[in-house]
């Protein structure tokens, strides 16, 4: 039995839908997405005044430049955590910042990105590993970068209710957040000595990237997973043009470069490092 809707909404619909995410973003949507799609999208159809689905669709249509950052913003999942799939960031302060501090002494500086950053957690974890195992004098810079503008001005503005930092330790929030007070209670504020190593940008990774030179390491999380083997074999091969040899990638717990060809060796769980 067809389910209730407050607008009218079909397959083809749904189809329309799908492909504009997948040509503009390279986001696969699969069949099991249609209704999240509707529970997702029926706000815009309501903020616009459209009468149905089909409306909407030509509307996305013919006002993509300004609708599509919306349309996305909708329909992408945003989930994650302070220092999620820890082992990275253990290996991060073991390995890779020991590596780091030989070979770039006399630059004195590291350059991460942070690709899909999300509301902010990865790219402040990142940075709280760096710069509490790193020599007063050096300069880090993070870039952090997703393709939904509204997950980037949280991330950009720092603001944190208690529950996403209650699994840090004592010391760390102590050391890098302030606690809010009034109508900021149970809310802390990432700490500006934090903040100045992070640059937010939005970026759609299907689109040309205006980065120059190379990156010391990379940090690419369940954002492959969304992609078909093409795509993330493209994907993975310009992430290896802004490493150097030897340098690592970074992925999520549920991804795998199995059967693509890139310039990367499985090294560790999750943890690939560019060979050639």
């Amino acid at each position: 039995m067809e389910k209730q809707r407050e607008f009218e909404y079909t397959r083809a619909d749904f189809e329309v839908l799908r492909t504009i995410s997948n040509s503009h973003s390279g986001i696969i949507v699969t069949d099991d997405k249609f209704d999240m799609f509707y529970s997702r999208l029926s706000r815009r159809v309501r903020m616009l005044g459209l009468k149905n689905f089909q409306e909407y669709c030509q509307y996305l249509q013919s006002n993509e430049e300004t609708e599509f950052t919306e349309f996305i913003n909708a329909i992408t999942t945003n989930l994650t955590a302070f220092f999620r799939e820890n082992h990275h960031f253990e290996y991060v302060k073991n390995t890779i910042i020991p590596e780091l501090l030989k070979r770039n002494h006399a630059s004195r500086e590291i350059k991460v990105w942070s690709a899909g950053c999300s509301t902010g957690e990865e790219p402040y974890s990142i940075a709280m590993t760096l710069l509490e195992n790193i020599p007063t004098g050096w300069n880090i810079k993070i870039l952090a970068t997703d393709l939904d503008t509204n997950v980037l001005q949280t991330a950009a503005t720092g603001v944190y209710g208690d529950d996403r930092v209650s699994g840090l330790s004592t010391e760390r929030l102590k050391k890098w957040f302030k606690k809010g007070s009034g109508g900021n209670a149970n809310k802390v504020k990432v700490k500006s000595e934090l903040q100045e190593s992070i640059r937010f940008k939005q970026l759609n990774l299907m689109n040309e990237w205006p980065m120059k030179g190379h990156f010391d390491f990379i940090f690419c999380r369940n954002v492959i997973i969304y992609f078909d083997r093409d795509t993330k074999g493209k994907l993975v091969n310009r992430y290896s043009s802004l490493l150097a040899t030897g340098s690592h990638l970074l992925i999520g717990h549920s991804e795998s470069l199995h059967q693509i060809e890139t310039d990367f060796d499985l090294i560790g769980n999750t943890i690939y490092r560019k060979m050639r």
